[in-house]
């Protein structure tokens, strides 16, 4: 073995001779039980585990790793207010009017496409391209068009409603 490899294996050693661990009891069984996510348990008895499901595995011990908690006094971003915290009125009309003006540009943006794709479909026949020689390559364009303008016609209404609600 070359050192680099064995001074590797050694800050691992040391890694996992520090880190908290438990290992299972290799005369409890160990249940896998369904649902999301999976549990795995050796707390239920037998009877308890085949109410809920749970099948027995063997041959393999888990083993598990504490997380690392946080630091007791770690500062709490301000963003992280708890359930039913009040926001100032004058904070909360500068968010609804933040919350307006976005919402009017990205209305005025979607309006403007929408326009340019109703302008390049032309009425249902917009103008072949170089590379449209095949009839159906045309057509296909054309339906992708028809799709896109609906797309386009959804999120302006969309967006007319989110306006109304603010108002």
């Amino acid at each position: 073995m070359t050192s680099v490899r064995i001074e590797s294996y050694l800050i691992l050693l040391a890694a996992f001779a520090v880190s908290p661990t438990w290992a299972q009891d290799p005369n409890k069984p160990v249940y896998r039980c369904p649902g999301n996510p999976v549990l795995y348990t050796d707390s239920l008895s037998a009877k308890e585990a085949k109410d809920k499901g749970c099948r027995t595995l063997e041959g393999a011990p888990i083993t598990v790793i504490q997380s690392v908690k946080p630091r007791p006094g770690a500062p709490v971003p301000v963003a992280s207010r708890g359930e039913g915290a009040k926001v100032e009125a004058n904070e909360q009309r500068a968010r609804d009017t933040d919350a307006r003006r976005i919402l009017e540009s990205e209305l005025k943006k979607e309006e403007e496409q929408l326009a340019a794709l109703q302008k390049e479909f032309n009425s249902g026949e917009p103008e072949r391209r170089g590379d449209e020689k095949n009839y159906q390559k045309y057509q296909d364009r054309v339906v992708e068009m028809k799709a896109a303008i609906a797309r386009k016609e959804s999120d302006v209404s969309a967006l007319k409603r989110e306006l109304g609600k603010l108002q």
